[in-house]
């Protein structure tokens, strides 16, 4: 071929490759490409040369064989400052290749399939492509390798303007190739691990995690630690790691912490929800007929603690809401999106962390918990329950009001730590207690959070995330004044804890199911 200038093209995506070719092709530069990419060149008048004839090496193994040459890794590994190199490739007969696009077999999209065939993902094992991008990115003072689409118009916006890919962002495709490369084998060997002869389980062997940095952080969670948050290469719509900051200071590691638990929790509603987090746990949530209206209700559960907290919101943030979020201290509010004249309104507090997400339900697959010397994992709770899968188990029925505050108390306690009581009424929680060694203790504290805010117990529905062992935090309940009780049942003393209840003429549902938040 007539060019001076090589590149060489290989992709599964050609999205953008037809516009990127006649760039380079513009720019001088003679096109090597694989089977599909170059019959798409080739229709599309752009001048290219199948891979095939520039190595003068047929294809075979139904295309296993292709690109694995010394006319391509020779022209993608020699070093162009080196002369030993220059002189060992012009005696080979091989010229260099200044410029490398490949994307890869779509393994992980095919195994998506809960029903693929292990012939098929291993189809989908790409072996050229790594081998050349590695060799590329290896080479990167002399190769440009691309691996991602979007680096297109970079690259030939360098080309146009300069005549060369400059070595910073060399450099930095190299580093993304790497990072690609080894996402690729990773999600292989994760598949691979996972399966125990025809059977595909949900955990494999060998797990192999990427994530991305979003940004380094000024401290975790005590100033004299260092820290960055990172987000997954494939986050879930709706995650806190999409956020937008709108306003106010940066995100410290507790601020991110807390907001996501916040939005975690308000995504449980589908009515108007306002959810006021402190130290990872609820101190106050409610759902009303308006953002304002939800928000002054959960305020409203423990003002002391509301002071400094993250706020959650499940509706676009309107100017009623934002007004009086603007009367109190607040480290961070989340909405899907802030109304502009809202926004007018928090800017008097300019150091208000104001943050926006898509508002989707849907949950990752798993958490992830760090220990000494490994990792915890599991799949997410995302259990709700329903009400027609509870049971009733004891004589008093509860009433239509009742049967609603105990699904609303429920999906509270789910992100309060364990041992969780809560305490509401009519949509709002009225005393929350959180994180203590002793279930009877939580109640007490509970109570205690409802009083010093002034709110009567009397005739409230009550959470528990999980089985009362013994009747005492029953009997607590009834002497604060609930007359309604969700748990998950199942303690050996079940039946003393209903008896309990019958006594005390309190209406208790099981739920069998456990919501433990540690």
């Amino acid at each position: 071929m007539s060019p001076a200038r090589r590149a060489l093209i290989s992709v599964s995506d050609k999205s953008g490759i037809v516009e990127f070719a006649r760039g380079l092709s513009a720019a001088g530069f003679g096109i090597v490409s694989t089977g599909g990419t170059a019959a798409l060149l080739a229709r599309e008048g752009i001048a290219v040369t199948e891979v095939s004839a520039y190595t003068g090496f047929p294809e075979m193994l139904d295309g296993r064989v292709k690109t694995l040459h010394r006319r391509i890794h020779g022209g993608l590994l020699a070093r162009a400052d080196d002369a030993k190199h220059r002189a060992a490739i012009a005696a080979a007969g091989i010229e260099p290749i200044e410029l490398l696009v490949v994307n890869l077999y779509p393994f992980e999209s095919t195994v998506a399939d809960p029903d693929c065939p292990l012939a098929d993902a291993v189809e989908n094992i790409d072996i050229g492509g790594p081998a050349m991008l590695r060799a590329a990115a290896k080479n990167y003072d002399s190769v440009a390798a691309i691996v991602d689409p979007a680096d297109y118009p970079l690259v030939l916006g360098e080309i146009r303007s300069s005549g060369a890919v400059s070595p910073a962002t060399r450099f930095a495709l190299a580093r993304k190739v790497f990072a690609h490369t080894a996402a690729y084998d990773g999600a292989i060997a994760n598949y691979l691990t996972s399966l125990d002869g025809a059977r595909r389980g949900e955990y494999p062997e060998v797990l192999t995690l990427q994530f991305r940095k979003l940004q380094d952080l000024r401290y975790g969670e005590n100033p004299h630690q260092s820290a960055a948050f990172y987000r997954d290469a494939r986050p879930v719509p709706g995650a806190l790691a999409g956020y937008r900051q709108v306003q106010g200071k940066e995100l410290s590691y507790n601020n991110i912490a807390d907001a996501d638990a916040a939005w975690e929790c308000v995504k449980q509603f589908a009515e108007p929800a306002c959810v006021i987090i402190k130290h990872a746990n609820p101190c106050g949530v409610a759902v009303g007929a308006s953002l304002l209206a939800a928000y002054d209700k959960a305020f409203a559960t423990d003002p002391v603690s509301a002071f400094g907290g993250i706020l959650g919101f499940n509706r676009a943030l309107d100017p009623a809401a934002a007004q009086a979020v603007s009367k109190q201290f607040a480290e961070v509010v989340i909405a899907p999106r802030v109304e502009p004249e809202a926004l007018r309104l928090l800017e008097a507090k300019a150091n208000l962390r104001v943050l926006e997400v898509p508002l989707a339900r849907e949950s990752q697959a798993h958490d992830l918990k760090r220990i000494g010397g490994g990792l915890l994992v599991q799949s997410t709770d995302s259990r709700l329950v329903e009400r027609k899968e509870l049971r009733v188990a004891t004589r008093r029925q509860p009433s239509d009001e009742q049967w609603s505050d105990l699904l609303f108390a429920w999906r509270v306690a789910k992100f309060v730590k364990s041992n969780a009581i809560v305490f509401c009424r009519d949509g709002a929680t009225l005393g929350v207690g959180a994180g203590q060694m002793s279930r009877v203790d939580s109640v007490r504290i509970a109570a205690l959070k409802a009083a010093a805010a002034k709110l009567s117990l009397v005739g409230s529905a009550v959470a528990s995330d999980a089985f009362f062992p013994f009747r005492d935090g029953l009997d607590a309940l009834a002497e604060a004044g609930a007359k309604a009780v969700i748990q998950p049942g199942g303690s050996v003393r079940d039946d003393e804890v209903i008896a309990a209840a019958d006594e005390h003429g309190i209406a208790m549902l099981f739920t069998g199911v456990r919501h433990f938040r540690h």
